[in-house]
């Protein structure tokens, strides 16, 4: 018989761990977090290991669930009860729930010891707080010891604040959100139709897509909402200037008000209003702050552990294997990797959970395999913008842009309707391109050189492409890996473009 632990769709934010749950003494598979890597190896070690039972410890009330809809597709839906079903509409228009699987796909904790083909069960509200590595046993925050024959750290990270904030006192505080959970997104829905005006600190991915998606909202209401970054342009760090400035304008269309080059210098609260004030003297007033600036890798284990940091990148230092130590390994935001194409890495995005999750839990069964396949990311701007990227995406490198006109084709919404995909997690299919076939059609002449309808960039370090991004071109990712795993010097970049097929209609 299998005891529910919880359901979603009726109790989203409920964990079903009594205090009289008579919890494991032992894991086979031990994994700690309940995230995307977490549930990536959960099903991968079960796939190589029928009857492998795993034990899933996260701090989150929540059973694993996907985090990228709760900053794109969760804001666009109809249904005004979205906020309690964590249910949302793809771009190609069919509906999912945010979580992987429902509550009936998991076992209960205290079953997993007598459970004869094994399964997966998920403790939730529990923290792992120390590890005794030589020991192979692990420390619950309720006491609570589990032992274990290998083991993942998944423990993803934790939203950075700006430290003027933090030091800025109470009321500032309680009216700043740090946007990650599930919690995070019901809390700030509430707040937007609650104020008058959102200020989003932050120009990366997150940042640009909650501002794209409150300014859509802010033309249903008269939310005002202001999106301020220290870089020239939204996604200063990683698209090039021309391409950052022209995002910028696509923003702005979104309804958001766009205040660049800002460093915060101190913020105060003032006639219930936050005041923002800028290195430069600027004065921003505001109702509510979403600080979008980062995560910081949770490493709390890494003292009990004995497991090395790194001082560069942060996170937890893994080889190509994704091991840390014997019998341990670190997937997902957490893990900095020794990538054997690229070098060492450390990857915040919802596809590299997936592969690194999927290679620790094949490593965890035997597989001895190296990270190469490299994983891809993507940021949709509403339904008519959208890029994939895969690499080392950094506006500080070198890049080569080769761009041709859209067409109405060439959208997010278009190309998930086309292709009949979900959630855009490209690894999730296996795809590699063994031999690229150039198009054959005549590049036509883009009339106007400032619209970046779609197109192919590329990053290059020592002549090398490191990284591409598919600006508006979807369903090519197998080629954007395959010119990276090759690794060669390319005289020409406008010929390697035509293999993406921008310039057919």
């Amino acid at each position: 018989m299998r005891i529910l632990q919880m359901i979603p769709h009726l109790l989203p934010s409920v964990g079903f761990t009594p205090a009289s749950l008579k919890l494991p003494s032992h894991a086979p598979y031990l994994l700690i977090g309940g995230g995307t890597a977490s549930f990536a190896a959960a099903r991968s070690i079960r796939a190589r290991d029928p009857g492998a039972k795993v034990l899933i410890v996260t701090d989150e009330p929540d059973l694993p669930y996907m985090r990228p809809p709760l900053s794109k597709e969760l804001w666009f839906s109809d249904d005004p009860s979205v906020t309690e079903t964590l249910r949302f509409k793809q771009w190609n228009g069919k509906e999912r729930s945010i979580y992987f699987q429902p509550s009936s796909f998991y076992i209960n904790p205290e079953e997993l010891d007598s459970v004869e083909n094994g399964g997966v069960a998920v403790l939730t509200g529990k923290k792992v707080v120390h590890m005794d590595v030589r020991g192979n046993k692990v420390k619950l925050d309720d006491d609570t010891e589990i032992s274990y024959d290998k083991c993942l750290i998944a423990t993803g990270g934790v939203p950075r604040n700006l430290q003027v904030i933090e030091r800025a006192g109470e009321e500032v505080m309680r009216r700043t959100t740090l946007f990650r959970k599930i919690e995070d997104f019901r809390s700030l829905d509430k707040v937007s139709r609650n104020v008058k005006s959102i200020t989003i600190i932050g120009g990366g991915f997150l940042g640009s897509e909650l501002a794209c998606a409150l300014g859509r909202r802010s033309t249903e209401s008269d939310l005002e909402v202001i999106q301020m970054f220290p870089e020239k342009g939204n996604m200063g760090k990683v698209l090039p200037e021309y391409l950052s400035n022209w995002t910028t304008e696509k923003v702005k269309k979104e309804g958001v008000k766009i205040i660049s080059e800002a460093l915060v210098k101190s913020v105060t609260c003032k006639d219930d209003k936050l005041e923002i004030h800028l290195k430069d003297g600027r004065l921003v007033k505001t109702d509510h702050i979403v600080t979008a600036v980062g995560l910081e890798p949770n490493v709390d284990l890494a003292n009990s552990g004995g497991l090395e940091v790194d001082s560069d990148f942060g996170g937890y230092r893994v080889n190509a294997e994704l091991q840390a130590r014997s019998n341990i390994w670190v997937a997902g935001d957490a893990a900095c990797f020794y990538d054997i194409r690229l070098g060492r890495r450390r990857v915040e995005h919802h596809d590299h959970a997936v592969v690194s999750g999927r290679l620790a839990g094949e490593n965890m069964t035997g597989a001895s395999k190296p990270y190469w396949h490299q994983s891809m990311f993507w940021s949709d701007l509403g339904p008519d913008v959208g890029y994939e990227a895969i690499g080392i995406v950094d506006s500080s490198l070198p890049t080569v842009g080769v761009f041709a006109k859209a067409t109405a084709k060439d959208t997010p919404k278009a190309a998930t309707e086309e292709s009949g995909t979900g959630i855009r997690s490209e690894s999730e299919t296996e795809d590699t391109a063994t031999s690229a076939v150039a198009s054959v059609t005549p590049a036509p002449v883009v009339e106007n050189k400032d619209d970046y309808g779609k197109g192919v960039i590329f990053y290059l370090r020592d002549k090398v492409v490191v990284g591409i991004i598919l600006w508006n071109v979807f369903n090519r990712m197998p080629v954007a890996r395959k010119i990276i795993k090759d690794g060669e010097e390319h005289a020409d970049l406008n010929e390697v473009a035509k293999l993406f097929n921008i310039h057919e209609d």
